[in-house]
C-alpha cells in the first residue's frame, strides 16, 4: 500500500475522467473492449497500491478482470494483440500514437504484461509503475483525439477492419 497517498491522488484523478461527450455505443466493439479493459487494469493496479487487497473495491475489480479473461477469447477480440503488432510494422506512425499502455502490453517484443491483473512494466524489476506513468496513461486514454479514433467509422476502427480484411 501507498503510505504517502500519492497513488490515491492518481486514483482520484482517474475517477474524475468521463466519457460524457462520447457515444460509447458507437465505438468499435473490439477497441471498446480493450479500452475498458485497460481502464480496469489501471484501476486495479492503482487500487492495489492504495487500498487493502480485500477491500470491496478490489474484490469488484478482480471479479471483472477474472470475467474478461474468457471474454477476450470471443469473436474478433482475439485479434487485438496481432492488430497492435501489425500496426507496429505496417503503420508505425499510427502505432506510436496508441496509448503507451497498449504499446507496452500488446507489443510482442516488450516484457510488459498484466500479471495477476496488475500492470507490470518489467517482470525483472520488482517495482510498481510510477505515479507519473499512471497520469500519462490516464491522459492518453481520455485524450479527445484518441477517443474519437475508437468509433467504428473512425481512424482506428477502420484500420482494425482493414487489418481483418488483409489477414483473410
Amino acid at each position: 500500500m501507498d503510505d504517502d497517498g500519492d497513488y490515491f491522488l492518481v486514483l482520484e484523478y482517474f475517477y474524475t475522467k468521463s466519457l460524457v461527450l462520447h457515444d460509447s455505443r458507437k465505438f468499435h466493439p473490439v477497441l471498446y473492449f480493450y479500452f475498458i479493459d485497460a481502464l480496469a487494469h489501471i484501476d486495479y493496479t492503482i487500487g492495489v497500491l492504495t487500498y487493502p487487497h480485500h477491500s470491496v473495491k478490489q474484490l469488484f475489480a478482480s471479479e471483472y478482470l477474472r470475467w474478461r479473461i474468457d471474454e477476450e477469447k470471443k469473436g474478433d477480440r482475439v485479434l487485438f494483440r496481432e492488430f497492435v503488432n501489425w500496426m507496429k510494422i505496417n503503420h508505425p506512425e499510427r502505432f506510436k500514437r496508441l496509448p503507451i499502455l497498449w504499446q507496452l502490453i500488446y507489443n510482442n517484443t516488450d516484457p510488459a504484461e498484466y500479471r495477476s491483473f496488475r500492470i507490470v512494466l518489467d517482470p525483472d524489476v520488482p517495482r510498481s509503475p510510477s505515479t507519473s506513468f499512471f497520469y500519462i496513461a490516464i491522459d492518453e486514454f481520455f485524450n479527445a483525439e484518441f477517443l474519437k479514433s475508437l468509433y467504428s467509422d473512425a481512424s482506428l476502427g477502420t484500420l482494425f477492419e482493414s487489418f481483418k480484411r488483409e489477414r483473410t
